[in-house]
């Protein structure tokens, strides 16, 4: 097995599209061998290697050659691997990309672009989440988002044009800083690398000094975060979604978001000591402005009036659950991450699809327009229920396992570790309104279900149908089996996620 395979599918199925083959069977056939593949990788990563398997530095199936090796210029290298901290967003992008290419008619404007469109996000994502030497981590993530930025500005709704530059400003804007911050860990670590792992590997002999910490640290979290949407930098997300066809906003706030998040884990956690001085200076920065995302993007759902952009908002909201987790320095709140980032990809891309399907079929996304729509819609109600349940937490669901992780390690942090910093009273207040948000989240979403799907049935959409056939239904159905899954088995994930960070993070296995 080869992880080269994950990133020539899609690129196979892009050339034939070119080639005029018909663009959304070989889209929806490409994206689900990918699929399937990306299923028997993560099946196949053993981290015992008592299969045979062949484990390098902690990551199996390795792949690495010098990419660009000059003198004065630190080596670049074609590195992949796998673990089990990216081997769960792999196969939530293939997922994801499955539904958000099944779900798309054939007949959509200028169909070959836009399913070409797709498969380079897709493509893009997998490259960023395999890659281990930082240049092509970078340069994977920002190939992924040239799409993104097209399939809006092209085939997004209202106001699209705004929504695009907005959103592509943002994202340069913060692809910058995070290319400051890259350049700068890579020439002061000493390692002349842009290699991960021999960065990792330097810094664990001679760490880098309390002043080159104070720098990096802040570039990492402000460029990784405005990718993330960390709050006050967040508005170019809610609007991007909105008016993003549903295909796009599955991908990017479904897949290409968690980037961000994984590179804290994947980078800034490994490389710089999390703590030394500058973590414990910059710790309440991230403190308030996770809670900004909670709690002032919260209200903010609330008040929405569109469904489109309330999802966007929800969406945003939730990464501040992950940075909480970012912030524990826990094992086990760590773990919490990565299994959210699969489960809130899931669940976003749900219900931005079930949106899409929506303002489709109705021509209105409008809440107080809508309403009495499970009785024309039973499966869509019963999706967006479903989905909308996961967002809020609801035990059997994936999004529960990781945010109940999220707060052990929190609690964890307070009980063990935190008093003697005497950071236990405000880590604790900030946990404890962190919960509240649940609370918010609880009310969006209920509300959303109760002005979208019931009471009186309008009389203008008394001929509006459901997903009648199983060709339609499917990527739906993919999507909640996997979220009742994960829910029920969330081991699936949080096993080898563990270990992996366990072994990164110096923690042994």
């Amino acid at each position: 097995m080869t992880l080269l395979l994950l990133l020539l599918i899609p690129l196979a199925a892009i050339f034939l599209i070119m080639l005029r083959c018909p663009a959304k069977p070989v889209a929806v056939w490409g994206a689900a061998a990918n699929f399937v593949y990306s299923i028997v990788m993560m099946g196949g990563y053993d981290t015992t290697g008592s299969a045979g398997s062949k484990i390098i530095d902690g990551y199996q199936f390795v792949i690495k050659y010098p990419w660009l090796d000059l003198p004065g210029l630190p080596l670049i290298s074609f590195h992949l691997g796998l673990d089990g901290i990216n081997a769960p967003l792999v196969f939530l992008c293939t997922t994801v990309t499955l539904a958000a290419v099944s779900l798309t008619p054939a007949t959509i404007k200028r169909a070959p672009e836009f399913f070409i469109y797709v498969l380079l996000m897709s493509l893009g994502a997998l490259g960023a989440f395999l890659s281990l030497d930082l240049f092509f981590f970078f340069i994977f993530h920002e190939f992924a988002l040239i799409p993104t930025f097209l399939l809006i500005g092209i085939w997004g709704t209202q106001n699209r044009q705004f929504a695009s530059m907005q959103l592509t400003l943002y994202l340069t804007l913060g692809s910058l800083v995070l290319l400051g911050g890259i350049l700068a860990l890579v020439l002061w670590s000493g390692a002349n690398t842009f290699d991960i792992v021999d960065i990792q590997k330097q810094l664990a002999n001679t760490a880098l000094s309390e002043t080159d910490q104070f720098a990096i640290w802040p570039l990492l979290l402000v460029g990784f975060g405005i990718l993330i949407s960390l709050f006050p930098f967040h508005t170019w997300a809610p609007g991007g979604y909105a008016c993003a066809p549903p295909a796009a906003a599955m991908m990017h706030a479904g897949v290409l978001k968690k980037f961000g998040i994984y590179g804290i884990l994947r980078v800034a956690m490994p490389c710089l000591d999390p703590s030394g001085a500058a973590w414990a200076y910059w710790e309440p920065w991230l403190w308030v402005l996770l809670l900004g995302n909670v709690l002032f993007v919260g209200y903010t759902t609330v008040a929405q009036k569109e469904l489109p952009l309330m999802l966007g908002f929800s969406s945003v909201m939730h990464m501040g659950y992950m940075f909480l987790g970012i912030a524990t320095f826990d094992l086990i709140g760590l773990t919490g991450v990565v299994m959210l980032m699969v489960a809130h990809g899931l669940s976003a891309a749900l219900l931005f699809a079930i949106a899409g399907e929506i303002q489709q079929r109705t021509g209105e996304n409008r809440m107080d327009q809508l309403g009495g729509l499970a009785k024309r819609m039973p499966f869509l109600a019963t999706a967006f229920v479903l989905g909308s349940l996961a967002s809020v937490g609801m035990p059997g669901l994936a999004n529960f396992a990781g945010e109940i992780m999220i707060f052990f390690g929190a609690f964890n942090r307070i009980n063990f570790g935190a008093y003697e910093a005497g950071q236990a009273v405000p880590l604790m207040i900030v946990v404890i309104l962190a919960i509240w948000g649940i609370v918010i989240s609880a009310i969006y979403s209920l509300r959303s279900i109760s002005k979208v799907f019931f009471g009186d049935l309008p009389e203008r959409y008394a001929e509006v149908r459901d997903l009648e056939t199983f060709q339609e239904r499917a990527p739906y159905i993919l999507l909640m089996a996997v979220l009742l899954l994960l829910g029920f088995v969330p081991s699936i994930i949080t096993s080898n996620a563990h270990q992996s960070l366990s072994l990164m993070l110096g923690g042994g296995s």
